[in-house]
């Protein structure tokens, strides 16, 4: 498989980080995407709820991810901003963050992700909001 500029495209290597993490995307109406991870003792902070890096690492990937699918999806994106505000610890699982496209421009999008505790009654832990460098639409295969 090839990238942009008939680069080849990397893939993750074994026992990479995200190996540690128990996330798996899942399909949330009007949503363009959407990742549930469960909350274990490998992605917990000192108070036992999800670690906030790792938090926004989720956000990130849904909202990368949501770029790249879908039916107008880029060709390549980079995270050129991120802003998250956390509004309560994520103890007990799963946590699930959706990701809504707000714009999709020539050269870069926005996108905000909502992190909702599944198992504490869907409250609302995080919000963030996220700007992509962005490259062309990917050509229909």
């Amino acid at each position: 498989m090839t990238g942009e500029r008939g680069a080849p495209r990397r893939a993750l290597v074994d026992g990479h980080a995200f190996d540690a993490f128990e996330w798996r995307p899942v399909e949330v109406p009007g949503a363009d995407g959407a990742i549930d991870m469960e909350i274990t003792p490998k992605v917990v902070n000192s108070s036992g709820a999800l670690q906030g890096g790792l938090l926004a690492t989720l956000c990130d990937m849904v909202a990368g991810t949501a770029l790249l699918a879908g039916d107008s999806p880029y060709r390549r994106s980079a995270t050129s901003e991120l802003h998250i505000s956390f509004l309560e610890g994520a103890r007990n699982g799963p946590v699930r963050a959706t990701a809504h496209i707000l714009r999709r421009g020539r050269r870069s999008a926005v996108v905000r992700v909502d992190v909702v505790d599944r198992g504490a009654d869907d409250q609302l832990v995080a919000v963030a909001t996220l700007t992509f460098a962005v490259r062309g639409v990917a050509e229909a295969s």
